[in-house]
């Protein structure tokens, strides 16, 4: 009777060890069960962010919808009916408007695409098709064609680097350009 015990507990021993090493951490997958991988994760309307630094805002993102795409490898937030950008430096203020938009919380960085229009706090407009703005360097850029207006006239070029308060702005690749000359 005792070597029938003993290999009874022996069996369950081994099983036991066998489903304690078996089990691993799939909380993950389980998040994922119900959920398309090319479907958002969620839904939001009417999004209204401020970002803060030392309890300024210095970033204000609105949008119409968003889609939380958090569930993928390389999360995103998508802004299909576009989105307002504002950026604040000190007192001013620039606008930056495009048709959809795309944040990648990763890279730190948002891509606006179609009908792009930054009017800065001094109220020199650049359009353009696409446009990138780095939060963590806050820097704007893209290497698409551009136009940028100004007092001084319009600057067409492929291109763009400005820093986030537009104090160093520069068109890229300029050509045909028009020029407001004073006498």
């Amino acid at each position: 009777m005792k070597q029938i015990t003993k290999y009874i507990l022996s069996i369950v021993t081994v099983f036991t060890v066998a489903m304690f090493f078996s089990c691993k951490d799939n909380y993950k997958e389980v998040q994922k069960i119900g959920v398309s991988e090319n479907e958002p994760i969620g839904e939001a309307e009417n999004i209204n962010l401020k970002f803060t630094d030392s309890g300024k805002v210095t970033r204000h993102l609105i949008g119409k919808r968003m889609l939380d795409y958090s569930n993928r490898d390389f999360p995103y937030y998508e802004f299909p009916e576009g989105a307002t950008l504002h950026i604040f430096d000190k007192e001013k203020k620039s606008t930056i408007v495009s048709d959809y938009a795309i944040v990648y919380d990763k890279t730190s960085i948002i891509d606006l695409q179609g009908n792009v229009v930054i009017t800065t706090h001094d109220n020199r407009i650049l359009k353009s098709e696409q446009l990138y703005f780095d939060r963590k360097r806050e820097w704007i850029f893209t290497n698409v064609p551009v136009t940028f207006e100004s007092d001084a006239g319009i600057i067409h070029g492929h291109g763009f680097d400005s820093n986030g308060d537009f104090t160093n702005a520069e068109v890229l690749e300029v050509n045909n350009s028009t020029f407001t000359v004073e006498d």
